[in-house]
């Protein structure tokens, strides 16, 4: 089997619901960074807003602030590509003007009108992430008749939406957004059914790192810095049902528990 590309995260935020306030400077962020590309990290993810449950906005001109010196500098320093993780499509802009390659996309561009056609326009690749609600009420209390169906549907209607604006259909991979607006119930069925989504032929980005689905499952991991052994079994299960790409905390780790498992599927 050929492994999924690992994404390693760069919070540039205060509130992020595990690393928050680790990274503030550009420096560290920075360094931070190329530690994950010397880990294995095949991209980075860089954000500036946190969308945790509960999260507060950030308005556009402290997200460019944030990221635009971090994605500079890191393009300076590496060739690889970098993510920006924005909703804004004028945050969008900066980031891919700085050296981005990629909007990922919570909102799956619909937070703003003209986020598709700005999409197009950028020519980045651009993912589309599952959401029900918006990050500060998203778990209240998010109900689904069949949440695999439905997260599958509506995505394809987001990358059609992405398409008719004029964004390739190549440039596309999808996300089901791992604990964003869903119970632990949900998340793990779009984990145990994530060939539902891959087998639309839409690459798929898959996130679960150090989220709180794992303490529904271990009730003791109430820290997300112990939830390593959970996030290691969400990326390989994501792996083994057809994820292009893993987003993650501890890059080091699952790299390695992905190249073991290759090496077992190739005996």
């Amino acid at each position: 089997m050929v492994g999924p590309r690992v994404m390693g995260i760069v919070n540039v935020t205060p509130d992020s619901f595990s690393d928050g306030g680790r990274l503030s400077s550009v420096e560290a962020a920075v360094a931070h960074g190329l530690r994950l590309v010397d880990q294995g990290a095949d991209l980075l993810d860089v954000g500036g807003e946190s969308t945790r449950p509960g999260a507060e906005p950030v308005s556009e001109a402290e997200e460019i602030a944030r990221v635009v010196p971090v994605i500079a500098r890191l393009r300076a320093a590496w060739n690889g590509q970098i993510s920006i993780d924005t909703m804004k499509p004028p945050v969008a802009r900066a980031a891919v003007a700085a050296g981005a390659t990629m909007w990922n996309d919570v909102t799956a561009l619909t937070f703003s009108p003209d986020a598709p056609a700005v999409a197009a326009q950028l020519g980045c690749d651009v993912v589309l992430m599952h959401m029900k609600g918006e990050p500060r009420t998203m778990q209240a209390d998010p109900l689904y008749d069949d949440v695999v169906a439905e997260v599958r549907d509506w995505l394809l209607d987001r990358a059609e939406a992405a398409m008719t604006a004029g964004v390739a259909r190549e440039r596309i991979r999808l996300d089901p957004g791992i604990g964003f607006g869903k119970t632990a119930a949900h998340n793990l069925a779009l984990t145990a059914r994530l060939d539902a989504l891959t087998a639309t032929g839409f690459p798929v980005l898959y996130g679960a790192s150090r989220k709180r689905t794992i303490q529904s499952v271990d009730p003791t991991a109430t820290d997300p810095g112990d939830r390593l052994g959970g996030s290691l079994a969400l990326a390989l299960e994501a792996a083994r049902r057809g994820a292009e790409i893993v987003r993650v905390h501890d890059v080091r780790e699952t790299v390695q528990a992905l190249a073991v498992q290759a090496a077992l599927a190739r005996r």
